[in-house]
Protein backbone atom coordinates (compact mmCIF):
# COMPACT_ATOMS: atom_id res chain seq x y z
CA UNK A 1 0.00 0.00 0.00
CA UNK A 2 1.51 3.36 -0.80
CA UNK A 3 1.00 5.46 2.15
CA UNK A 4 2.78 8.51 0.75
CA UNK A 5 -0.85 10.46 0.50
CA UNK A 6 -2.03 8.74 4.43
CA UNK A 7 1.46 10.96 5.70
CA UNK A 8 0.63 13.78 3.97
CA UNK A 9 -3.05 13.92 5.61
CA UNK A 10 -1.17 13.05 9.49
CA UNK A 11 1.15 15.83 8.76
CA UNK A 12 -1.04 18.52 7.57
CA UNK A 13 -3.63 17.56 10.86
CA UNK A 14 -0.59 17.71 13.06
CA UNK A 15 1.02 20.85 11.73
CA UNK A 16 -2.14 22.34 12.91
CA UNK A 17 -2.76 21.06 16.58
CA UNK A 18 0.71 22.12 17.48
CA UNK A 19 1.31 21.12 21.28
CA UNK A 20 -1.30 18.33 21.50
CA UNK A 21 -2.68 14.93 21.49
CA UNK A 22 -5.25 13.54 18.69
CA UNK A 23 -7.10 10.25 19.53
CA UNK A 24 -9.19 9.22 16.75
CA UNK A 25 -10.88 6.01 17.17
CA UNK A 26 -12.43 3.65 14.77
CA UNK A 27 -16.18 2.65 14.35
CA UNK A 28 -17.99 0.04 16.72
CA UNK A 29 -19.19 -3.82 15.52
CA UNK A 30 -22.92 -3.60 15.32
CA UNK A 31 -25.28 -6.31 16.09
CA UNK A 32 -27.73 -7.08 13.45
CA UNK A 33 -29.76 -9.71 15.68
CA UNK A 34 -28.45 -13.15 17.56
CA UNK A 35 -24.82 -13.73 16.36
CA UNK A 36 -25.28 -11.77 13.55
CA UNK A 37 -23.43 -8.35 12.53
CA UNK A 38 -23.66 -6.32 10.34
CA UNK A 39 -20.82 -5.62 8.10
CA UNK A 40 -18.27 -3.97 9.36
CA UNK A 41 -16.88 -0.37 7.47
CA UNK A 42 -14.23 1.27 9.94
CA UNK A 43 -15.21 5.28 11.06
CA UNK A 44 -14.40 7.75 8.03
CA UNK A 45 -12.35 9.80 10.21
CA UNK A 46 -10.36 7.16 11.23
CA UNK A 47 -10.38 5.81 8.15
CA UNK A 48 -9.10 9.47 6.05
CA UNK A 49 -6.02 9.23 8.32
CA UNK A 50 -4.80 5.73 8.51
CA UNK A 51 -6.80 3.55 5.93
CA UNK A 52 -7.02 0.60 8.49
CA UNK A 53 -9.81 -1.46 7.76
CA UNK A 54 -10.23 -3.48 10.91
CA UNK A 55 -12.86 -3.35 14.13
CA UNK A 56 -10.78 -2.33 17.63
CA UNK A 57 -9.10 -0.08 16.78
CA UNK A 58 -7.35 3.54 17.94
CA UNK A 59 -4.92 6.06 16.07
CA UNK A 60 -2.96 8.30 18.69
CA UNK A 61 -0.89 11.03 16.92
CA UNK A 62 1.46 13.00 18.72
CA UNK A 63 3.18 16.00 17.17
CA UNK A 64 6.95 16.33 16.99
CA UNK A 65 7.60 13.08 19.48
CA UNK A 66 10.68 11.86 18.38
CA UNK A 67 9.89 8.04 19.25
CA UNK A 68 7.18 8.36 16.48
CA UNK A 69 4.23 10.54 15.85
CA UNK A 70 1.50 8.22 14.70
CA UNK A 71 0.30 5.11 16.83
CA UNK A 72 -2.10 2.46 15.88
CA UNK A 73 -3.56 0.75 18.61
CA UNK A 74 -5.53 -2.79 16.73
CA UNK A 75 -6.34 -6.32 17.58
CA UNK A 76 -3.27 -8.72 18.52
CA UNK A 77 -2.64 -11.76 15.94
CA UNK A 78 -4.85 -14.47 17.06
CA UNK A 79 -4.29 -17.98 15.38
CA UNK A 80 -7.62 -19.27 17.04
CA UNK A 81 -10.04 -16.27 16.04
CA UNK A 82 -7.99 -15.79 12.35
CA UNK A 83 -9.23 -19.82 12.06
CA UNK A 84 -12.66 -18.52 12.51
CA UNK A 85 -13.10 -15.11 11.62
CA UNK A 86 -9.95 -14.64 9.01
CA UNK A 87 -6.30 -13.08 9.27
CA UNK A 88 -5.87 -9.71 11.38
CA UNK A 89 -3.20 -7.27 10.34
CA UNK A 90 -1.81 -7.23 13.87
CA UNK A 91 0.71 -4.49 15.04
CA UNK A 92 3.62 -5.63 12.60
CA UNK A 93 1.32 -4.91 9.57
CA UNK A 94 0.03 -1.68 11.17
CA UNK A 95 3.94 -0.71 10.94
CA UNK A 96 4.74 -2.24 7.58
CA UNK A 97 1.37 -1.97 5.63
CA UNK A 98 0.09 1.53 7.14
CA UNK A 99 2.82 3.28 7.74
CA UNK A 100 2.56 3.13 11.74
CA UNK A 101 5.15 4.75 13.43
CA UNK A 102 4.53 2.67 16.60
CA UNK A 103 1.67 -0.11 16.73
CA UNK A 104 0.00 -2.27 19.76
CA UNK A 105 -2.10 -4.72 20.88
CA UNK A 106 -5.55 -2.48 21.55
CA UNK A 107 -5.34 -4.25 25.08
CA UNK A 108 -2.09 -1.81 26.12
CA UNK A 109 -3.82 1.74 25.29
CA UNK A 110 -4.47 1.98 28.95
CA UNK A 111 -1.10 1.23 29.67
CA UNK A 112 0.43 3.68 27.26
CA UNK A 113 -2.16 6.79 26.18
CA UNK A 114 -1.29 8.27 29.67
CA UNK A 115 2.14 8.65 29.28
CA UNK A 116 1.69 10.00 25.60
CA UNK A 117 -0.58 12.95 27.45
CA UNK A 118 1.73 13.73 29.79
CA UNK A 119 3.06 17.77 29.92
CA UNK A 120 1.20 18.04 26.52
CA UNK A 121 -1.34 21.09 26.34
CA UNK A 122 -4.94 19.95 24.78
CA UNK A 123 -6.40 16.79 23.90
CA UNK A 124 -7.93 16.87 20.39
CA UNK A 125 -11.44 14.34 20.59
CA UNK A 126 -14.72 13.86 19.07
CA UNK A 127 -16.38 13.77 22.45
CA UNK A 128 -19.49 12.42 22.39
CA UNK A 129 -19.52 10.17 19.34
CA UNK A 130 -18.18 7.00 20.90
CA UNK A 131 -19.74 7.07 24.68
CA UNK A 132 -17.04 4.30 26.31
CA UNK A 133 -14.07 5.92 25.09
CA UNK A 134 -14.97 9.10 26.38
CA UNK A 135 -15.16 7.74 29.90
CA UNK A 136 -11.61 6.24 29.05
CA UNK A 137 -10.67 9.20 27.82
CA UNK A 138 -11.66 11.38 31.18
CA UNK A 139 -9.87 7.92 32.65
CA UNK A 140 -6.49 8.78 31.05
CA UNK A 141 -6.66 12.47 31.71
CA UNK A 142 -7.54 12.08 35.11
CA UNK A 143 -4.71 9.66 35.60
CA UNK A 144 -2.07 12.14 34.17
CA UNK A 145 -3.46 14.84 36.65
CA UNK A 146 -2.99 12.68 39.39
CA UNK A 147 0.79 12.68 39.12
CA UNK A 148 0.67 16.38 39.36
CA UNK A 149 3.01 16.59 42.65
CA UNK A 150 5.25 14.75 40.83
CA UNK A 151 6.06 17.99 38.48
CA UNK A 152 3.79 16.49 35.39
CA UNK A 153 1.10 18.32 33.69
CA UNK A 154 -1.69 17.71 32.65
CA UNK A 155 -3.69 18.57 29.22
CA UNK A 156 -6.24 21.65 30.27
CA UNK A 157 -8.22 21.66 27.12
CA UNK A 158 -10.06 18.39 25.44
CA UNK A 159 -10.86 20.35 21.88
CA UNK A 160 -13.39 18.48 19.57
CA UNK A 161 -11.44 17.38 16.85
CA UNK A 162 -14.18 17.43 14.69
CA UNK A 163 -14.17 20.68 12.60
CA UNK A 164 -9.97 20.73 12.11
CA UNK A 165 -10.41 17.44 10.58
CA UNK A 166 -13.77 18.32 8.45
CA UNK A 167 -12.07 21.19 6.87
CA UNK A 168 -9.22 18.90 5.85
CA UNK A 169 -11.26 16.10 4.49
CA UNK A 170 -13.47 18.85 2.40
CA UNK A 171 -10.91 19.51 0.23
CA UNK A 172 -9.94 16.13 -2.10
CA UNK A 173 -6.67 15.25 -2.58
CA UNK A 174 -6.02 13.85 -6.29
CA UNK A 175 -5.86 9.84 -5.20
CA UNK A 176 -9.34 10.39 -3.72
CA UNK A 177 -10.92 12.26 -6.60
CA UNK A 178 -9.61 9.58 -8.72
CA UNK A 179 -11.70 6.72 -6.21
CA UNK A 180 -14.43 8.97 -6.57
CA UNK A 181 -14.33 9.09 -10.81
CA UNK A 182 -14.61 5.40 -10.07
CA UNK A 183 -16.85 5.16 -7.74
CA UNK A 184 -19.23 7.36 -10.13
CA UNK A 185 -18.03 5.18 -13.19
CA UNK A 186 -19.29 2.03 -11.26
CA UNK A 187 -22.54 3.54 -10.51
CA UNK A 188 -23.51 5.22 -13.52
CA UNK A 189 -22.98 1.78 -15.39
CA UNK A 190 -25.26 0.74 -12.31
CA UNK A 191 -28.12 3.04 -13.60
CA UNK A 192 -27.55 1.60 -16.98
CA UNK A 193 -28.08 -1.99 -16.31
CA UNK A 194 -31.54 -0.39 -14.53
CA UNK A 195 -32.69 0.68 -17.20
CA UNK A 196 -32.05 -1.78 -19.93
CA UNK A 197 -33.53 -4.24 -17.25
CA UNK A 198 -36.68 -2.34 -16.64
CA UNK A 199 -39.95 -3.61 -17.39
CA UNK A 200 -43.53 -3.55 -16.04
CA UNK A 201 -44.69 -6.42 -14.20
CA UNK A 202 -41.31 -6.16 -11.80
CA UNK A 203 -41.01 -5.69 -8.76
CA UNK A 204 -39.08 -2.73 -7.51
CA UNK A 205 -36.82 -5.02 -5.49
CA UNK A 206 -35.40 -6.61 -9.15
CA UNK A 207 -34.08 -3.16 -9.88
CA UNK A 208 -31.88 -2.75 -7.07
CA UNK A 209 -30.91 -6.52 -7.34
CA UNK A 210 -29.38 -4.89 -10.61
CA UNK A 211 -27.74 -1.99 -9.14
CA UNK A 212 -26.41 -4.81 -6.59
CA UNK A 213 -25.22 -6.80 -8.98
CA UNK A 214 -23.08 -4.47 -10.73
CA UNK A 215 -21.83 -2.90 -7.76
CA UNK A 216 -20.08 -5.70 -6.86
CA UNK A 217 -19.13 -6.89 -9.95
CA UNK A 218 -16.91 -3.99 -10.27
CA UNK A 219 -15.27 -4.44 -7.74
CA UNK A 220 -17.59 -1.76 -4.89
CA UNK A 221 -17.37 -2.90 -1.27
CA UNK A 222 -21.01 -1.75 -0.56
CA UNK A 223 -23.21 0.73 -1.50
CA UNK A 224 -23.24 3.96 -0.33
CA UNK A 225 -26.31 3.98 1.10
CA UNK A 226 -29.65 2.02 0.80
CA UNK A 227 -31.05 2.10 -2.64
CA UNK A 228 -33.96 4.22 -3.44
CA UNK A 229 -36.08 1.95 -6.22
CA UNK A 230 -39.25 3.89 -6.46
CA UNK A 231 -42.20 3.21 -9.23
CA UNK A 232 -45.50 5.17 -9.58
CA UNK A 233 -46.66 7.10 -6.42
CA UNK A 234 -43.56 6.02 -4.50
CA UNK A 235 -41.09 8.09 -6.51
CA UNK A 236 -42.89 11.44 -4.02
CA UNK A 237 -41.83 9.64 -0.91
CA UNK A 238 -37.69 11.06 -0.89
CA UNK A 239 -36.17 8.53 1.53
CA UNK A 240 -38.45 5.80 0.44
CA UNK A 241 -36.40 2.15 0.79
CA UNK A 242 -39.47 -0.74 0.75
CA UNK A 243 -38.32 -1.52 -2.64
CA UNK A 244 -41.10 -4.22 -2.56
CA UNK A 245 -44.09 -2.78 -5.05
CA UNK A 246 -44.96 -3.62 -8.46
CA UNK A 247 -43.29 -1.37 -11.53
CA UNK A 248 -46.67 -0.36 -13.76
CA UNK A 249 -46.87 0.10 -17.16
CA UNK A 250 -46.94 4.11 -17.74
CA UNK A 251 -45.43 4.68 -14.31
CA UNK A 252 -41.89 6.58 -13.46
CA UNK A 253 -39.16 5.05 -11.61
CA UNK A 254 -37.47 7.11 -9.41
CA UNK A 255 -33.67 5.46 -8.78
CA UNK A 256 -31.10 6.88 -6.35
CA UNK A 257 -28.59 4.31 -5.98
CA UNK A 258 -24.87 4.18 -5.93
CA UNK A 259 -21.93 2.81 -4.92
CA UNK A 260 -18.73 2.67 -2.28
CA UNK A 261 -15.59 2.26 -3.54
CA UNK A 262 -12.72 2.20 -0.81
CA UNK A 263 -14.53 4.37 1.50
CA UNK A 264 -15.68 6.85 -1.34
CA UNK A 265 -19.30 7.29 -1.93
CA UNK A 266 -21.45 8.36 -5.61
CA UNK A 267 -24.14 9.19 -5.63
CA UNK A 268 -26.81 9.33 -8.65
CA UNK A 269 -30.49 9.65 -8.98
CA UNK A 270 -32.26 9.32 -12.44
CA UNK A 271 -35.70 8.65 -12.88
CA UNK A 272 -36.78 7.36 -16.13
CA UNK A 273 -40.41 5.33 -17.80
CA UNK A 274 -41.02 1.91 -16.78
CA UNK A 275 -42.15 0.98 -20.35
CA UNK A 276 -38.76 2.78 -21.98
CA UNK A 277 -41.13 5.89 -23.17
CA UNK A 278 -41.85 9.44 -21.47
CA UNK A 279 -45.51 10.65 -21.45
CA UNK A 280 -46.50 13.94 -22.34
CA UNK A 281 -46.63 14.99 -18.35
CA UNK A 282 -43.83 13.22 -17.25
CA UNK A 283 -41.93 14.58 -20.31
CA UNK A 284 -43.19 18.43 -19.57
CA UNK A 285 -42.26 17.80 -15.50
CA UNK A 286 -38.92 16.18 -16.53
CA UNK A 287 -37.81 18.87 -19.08
CA UNK A 288 -38.26 21.56 -16.19
CA UNK A 289 -35.89 19.48 -13.57
CA UNK A 290 -33.45 18.39 -15.95
CA UNK A 291 -33.42 22.43 -17.13
CA UNK A 292 -33.35 23.24 -13.62
CA UNK A 293 -30.17 20.58 -12.81
CA UNK A 294 -28.49 22.27 -15.73
CA UNK A 295 -28.78 25.91 -14.98
CA UNK A 296 -27.33 24.98 -11.22
CA UNK A 297 -24.85 23.01 -12.41
CA UNK A 298 -23.44 25.75 -14.97
CA UNK A 299 -23.15 27.73 -11.21
CA UNK A 300 -20.93 25.65 -9.84
CA UNK A 301 -17.16 27.24 -10.02
CA UNK A 302 -14.19 28.78 -7.57
CA UNK A 303 -15.83 31.94 -6.29
CA UNK A 304 -19.46 31.16 -6.40
CA UNK A 305 -20.86 30.49 -3.25
CA UNK A 306 -22.28 26.93 -2.07
CA UNK A 307 -26.41 28.72 -2.08
CA UNK A 308 -25.60 29.93 -5.74
CA UNK A 309 -26.92 25.99 -7.32
CA UNK A 310 -30.08 25.77 -5.24
CA UNK A 311 -30.91 29.39 -5.64
CA UNK A 312 -30.64 28.92 -9.62
CA UNK A 313 -32.15 25.63 -9.61
CA UNK A 314 -35.33 27.24 -7.32
CA UNK A 315 -35.91 29.90 -9.48
CA UNK A 316 -35.58 27.25 -13.41
CA UNK A 317 -38.36 24.92 -11.47
CA UNK A 318 -40.44 28.02 -9.90
CA UNK A 319 -40.75 29.13 -13.49
CA UNK A 320 -41.61 25.81 -14.59
CA UNK A 321 -44.16 25.04 -12.77
CA UNK A 322 -45.83 27.99 -13.44
CA UNK A 323 -45.65 27.47 -16.69
CA UNK A 324 -47.13 24.17 -16.25
CA UNK A 325 -50.01 25.91 -13.89
CA UNK A 326 -48.89 23.84 -11.02
CA UNK A 327 -47.93 27.22 -9.44
CA UNK A 328 -50.26 30.50 -9.87
CA UNK A 329 -48.79 33.71 -9.19
CA UNK A 330 -45.26 36.56 -10.04
CA UNK A 331 -42.30 33.95 -10.05
CA UNK A 332 -40.36 36.28 -7.56
CA UNK A 333 -43.51 36.28 -5.14
CA UNK A 334 -43.73 32.40 -5.53
CA UNK A 335 -40.26 32.19 -4.53
CA UNK A 336 -40.03 34.87 -1.74
CA UNK A 337 -42.95 32.60 -0.14
CA UNK A 338 -41.38 29.46 -0.18
CA UNK A 339 -44.64 28.30 -2.80
CA UNK A 340 -42.56 25.94 -4.39
CA UNK A 341 -42.16 23.91 -1.61
CA UNK A 342 -45.01 22.25 -2.21
CA UNK A 343 -43.54 20.85 -4.90
CA UNK A 344 -40.05 20.48 -4.27
CA UNK A 345 -39.15 20.54 -0.38
CA UNK A 346 -35.32 19.83 -0.08
CA UNK A 347 -32.02 21.25 -0.47
CA UNK A 348 -30.45 20.61 -4.18
CA UNK A 349 -27.03 19.42 -2.99
CA UNK A 350 -24.56 18.36 -0.16
CA UNK A 351 -21.19 17.37 0.09
CA UNK A 352 -20.05 14.22 -1.08
CA UNK A 353 -16.93 12.35 -0.47
CA UNK A 354 -16.34 9.37 2.54
CA UNK A 355 -20.02 10.21 3.53
CA UNK A 356 -22.50 10.00 1.15
CA UNK A 357 -23.62 13.29 3.18
CA UNK A 358 -19.73 14.62 3.96
CA UNK A 359 -18.52 16.53 6.27
CA UNK A 360 -17.59 20.52 6.24
CA UNK A 361 -19.32 23.54 7.32
CA UNK A 362 -21.78 25.06 4.74
CA UNK A 363 -21.51 28.71 6.50
CA UNK A 364 -18.28 30.43 7.75
CA UNK A 365 -19.02 33.11 10.06
CA UNK A 366 -22.78 33.09 8.89
CA UNK A 367 -21.97 33.16 5.11
CA UNK A 368 -22.57 30.75 2.61
CA UNK A 369 -19.08 28.80 1.98
CA UNK A 370 -17.15 29.95 -1.21
CA UNK A 371 -16.87 27.15 -3.19
CA UNK A 372 -12.83 26.32 -3.89
CA UNK A 373 -11.45 23.94 -6.71
CA UNK A 374 -11.14 19.95 -4.82
CA UNK A 375 -14.71 20.41 -3.36
CA UNK A 376 -16.96 17.90 -4.83
CA UNK A 377 -20.70 17.79 -4.56
CA UNK A 378 -23.94 16.81 -5.53
CA UNK A 379 -26.59 18.94 -7.71
CA UNK A 380 -30.05 17.01 -7.23
CA UNK A 381 -33.00 19.20 -8.17
CA UNK A 382 -36.36 17.37 -7.86
CA UNK A 383 -40.36 18.23 -8.51
CA UNK A 384 -42.79 15.59 -6.68
CA UNK A 385 -46.77 15.96 -7.05
CA UNK A 386 -48.67 13.81 -4.98
CA UNK A 387 -52.26 12.78 -5.71
CA UNK A 388 -54.76 14.49 -4.56
CA UNK A 389 -52.86 17.82 -5.37
CA UNK A 390 -55.18 20.18 -6.47
CA UNK A 391 -53.73 20.48 -10.21
CA UNK A 392 -54.37 19.19 -13.21
CA UNK A 393 -54.46 14.90 -12.41
CA UNK A 394 -52.08 14.04 -15.44
CA UNK A 395 -49.24 14.86 -13.12
CA UNK A 396 -50.22 13.04 -10.14
CA UNK A 397 -48.07 10.15 -8.36
CA UNK A 398 -45.33 12.17 -10.68
CA UNK A 399 -41.94 12.49 -8.61
CA UNK A 400 -38.44 13.46 -10.54
CA UNK A 401 -35.10 13.74 -9.01
CA UNK A 402 -31.67 14.00 -11.20
CA UNK A 403 -28.59 13.82 -9.49
CA UNK A 404 -24.95 14.04 -10.10
CA UNK A 405 -22.10 14.26 -8.85
CA UNK A 406 -20.09 17.67 -8.85
CA UNK A 407 -15.84 18.38 -8.92
CA UNK A 408 -14.94 21.76 -8.69
CA UNK A 409 -12.39 22.93 -10.98
CA UNK A 410 -9.89 25.54 -10.94
CA UNK A 411 -11.64 26.87 -14.49
CA UNK A 412 -15.29 25.72 -13.28
CA UNK A 413 -16.65 22.49 -12.42
CA UNK A 414 -16.91 18.25 -13.55
CA UNK A 415 -19.38 16.13 -13.90
CA UNK A 416 -18.02 12.82 -12.62
CA UNK A 417 -21.79 10.48 -13.10
CA UNK A 418 -21.87 12.02 -16.64
CA UNK A 419 -21.90 8.41 -17.61
CA UNK A 420 -25.31 8.35 -16.29
CA UNK A 421 -27.81 9.00 -19.22
CA UNK A 422 -30.52 11.62 -18.36
CA UNK A 423 -31.55 13.44 -20.85
CA UNK A 424 -35.04 11.80 -22.29
CA UNK A 425 -33.75 10.93 -25.76
CA UNK A 426 -30.39 9.03 -24.54
CA UNK A 427 -32.83 7.26 -21.54
CA UNK A 428 -35.12 6.27 -23.99
CA UNK A 429 -32.63 4.97 -26.59
CA UNK A 430 -30.80 2.99 -23.60
CA UNK A 431 -34.04 1.53 -22.61
CA UNK A 432 -35.12 0.84 -26.53
CA UNK A 433 -32.01 -0.65 -27.71
CA UNK A 434 -32.03 -2.92 -25.23
CA UNK A 435 -35.70 -4.61 -25.46
CA UNK A 436 -36.65 -7.46 -27.50
CA UNK A 437 -37.11 -7.03 -30.94
CA UNK A 438 -40.89 -8.56 -30.62
CA UNK A 439 -41.76 -5.80 -27.72
CA UNK A 440 -39.93 -3.00 -29.65
CA UNK A 441 -41.86 -4.05 -32.81
CA UNK A 442 -45.22 -4.40 -30.87
CA UNK A 443 -44.88 -0.68 -29.77
CA UNK A 444 -44.50 0.97 -32.98
CA UNK A 445 -47.37 -1.01 -34.13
Amino acid sequence: MDTKHLHKRREELMRIMGDGVAIVPTAQVCARNRDVYFPFRADSDFYYLTAFPEPEALAVFVPERTEGQFLLFCRDKDPERELWDGPRTGPEGARAIYGADEAYPISMADRIIPALLENRRKIFYSMGRHTGLDARTIGWLNEVRSHARAGVAAPAQIVDLDHILHELRLIKHPEEIKLMRQAARISAGAHRRAMRACRPGMHEYELEAELLYEFKKQGSEFPAYSPIVGGGRNTCILHYIENRAVLKDGDLVLIDAAAELDGYAADITRTFPVNGRFSGPQRELYEVVLAAQCAAIDTVRPGNHWNDPHDRAVRILTEGLVSLGLLKGPVEDLIASGAYRRFYMHRTGHWLGLDVHDVGDYKVDGNWRMLEAGMTLTVEPGLYVHEGEDVDPRFWNTGIRIEDDILVTQSGCEILSANAPKTIDDIEQVMRSHRPARECSARRA
